[in-house]
């Protein structure tokens, strides 16, 4: 037995058993997370595990949002490929959870996932009994993964990518993390740094291969008229009004945008600003310092409010889904979480739409979309606020150099299309 993970259990187990009592009085006084809680510790509803029908049985594991994305371009393959197959999604998120039964009720069963327990995770595999288990991205849970394995279950690591961030926290466990990926039967990933990373760390070099990255696939698929006319039918628009949407934006960047946007409507001011936080939790401050600088804001579930359309110059995105649909009415667009150092955001889900792109010097955790952008010349990279706002208002006034490199933006997501169809060869061939 590896001393790396016998220590990972004691420790969780350590936690686990005090806290636990804790969090169950916490959850019953007020309320929340009371559906998930059972699931969390591998307890599923005996309804629900007997919609699961069909074989293979998939188990795909994707923490919130932007992961369920992936899965969801991945299962559309998997479904070409066994279409008798019984797809299990599984979420750690309430929005995440709450996103994919809204968009894949129909093709997959959806749970949440367990927490990383030795207990609850071989109670969650004994229950839904899965041929396979296939975590999305940097999800490592050694407990989940080493189990399935005993168990003689499947067990993939697939569109996965290794951030520079996120190899410096897993080199400092590298003993525990090496036992983990010992038991990993594949691992699909992005990028050649993402391999040579994964490698690094301790995944088996015969066990990985190189395939893109699905969740650009499944926004090709997205981009319809249909959802340009009816954003512009919410949002109010008519004519060429400009459209300065800042998505993705972190606490750090809000007063950024503000400032920004200030100098765009000296030149513009008819531009309407649709500013979406990465945190929707901090809608209501967005709200507040705009407001104190003059400005009439109006929050994106207000205009689905009867008798309600949109009438102010800041609209406040505090929905959850809503981003990509909203990107197809941008003038220009700004990526948030890169104007600090927190990572940056995915901005080829602006590119897919033929937008400018802009987006600050830190972008570690999506440089497979960066470089997609860079050989083709469809991103803007700008230093700080400053610059945002010049280059922003250049394009703004300048609409043809606006198409032109909203054009090479979409073509670096072009040049990326296919990559759900292989991550779901690389399960398809597991099985």
């Amino acid at each position: 037995m590896n001393i790396a993970y016998t220590a990972y259990n004691l420790l969780t187990t350590g936690l686990f058993l005090p806290l636990f009592p804790a969090f169950w009085f916490y959850s019953r006084i007020s309320g929340r997370y009371t559906e998930s809680i059972n699931q969390r510790l591998g307890f599923y509803p005996p309804e629900l595990v007997g919609r699961i029908s069909g074989s293979p049985r998939i188990w795909i594991h994707a923490v919130s949002v932007g992961e369920v994305s992936v899965a969801a371009a991945i299962i559309e393959s998997l479904i070409s490929f066994m279409p008798e197959s019984a797809i299990i999604l599984s979420t750690t998120t309430e929005h995440g959870q709450a996103y994919a039964r809204s968009k894949l009720r129909s093709v997959a069963t959806c749970i949440y996932a367990p927490v990383d327990f030795i207990a609850s995770t071989r109670k969650a595999l004994t229950v839904i009994k899965p041929d396979i288990l296939v975590c999305l991205e940097t999800e490592i849970w050694p407990n989940w993964l080493v189990e399935a394995h005993r168990m003689g279950i499947k067990t993939a690591l697939v569109n996965g990518r290794i951030s520079v961030r996120t190899i410096k926290k897993y080199l400092k466990i590298r003993p525990l993390i090496r036992e983990t990926l010992k038991h990993v039967d594949a691992f699909s990933m992005i990028r050649e740094e993402d391999a040579q990373r994964i490698k690094m760390i301790g995944a088996p070099p015969g066990r990985v291969e190189i395939n893109g990255n699905a969740k650009y696939d499944i926004l090709l698929n997205r981009t319809h008229a249909h959802i340009v006319k009816k954003m512009k039918s919410l949002y109010n628009l008519y004519g060429d009004r400009p459209v300065f949407l800042a998505g993705s934006i972190r606490s750090q960047e809000e007063k950024i945008i503000l400032e920004v946007y200030r100098k765009i409507v000296e030149f513009f001011p008819e531009t309407l600003l649709i500013i979406a936080p990465r945190h929707l939790e901090r809608a209501k401050h967005i709200n507040d310092i705009f407001k104190e600088k003059g400005f009439l804001c109006q929050l994106r579930t207000d205009l689905d409010k009867k008798n309600c359309s949109r009438t102010a110059s800041v609209i406040i995105l505090d929905t959850i889904g809503d981003l990509q649909d909203t990107y197809s009415i941008a003038s220009v667009v700004f990526c948030g979480g890169s104007l600090v150092p927190l990572g940056g955001q995915n901005i080829l889900e602006a590119a897919v739409w033929g937008k400018p792109v802009f987006y600050g010097p830190s972008m570690e955790d999506f440089l497979d979309a960066k470089e997609l952008l860079d050989k083709t010349g469809g991103g803007i990279k700008v230093k700080d606020g400053r610059e945002l706002a010049e280059k922003a208002i250049f394009y703004l006034r300048n609409p043809e150099q606006a198409d032109i490199v909203g054009g090479l933006a979409r073509k670096a997501v072009l040049s990326n299309k296919g990559s759900a169809g292989k991550h779901a060869a690389v399960i398809y061939r597991l099985l």
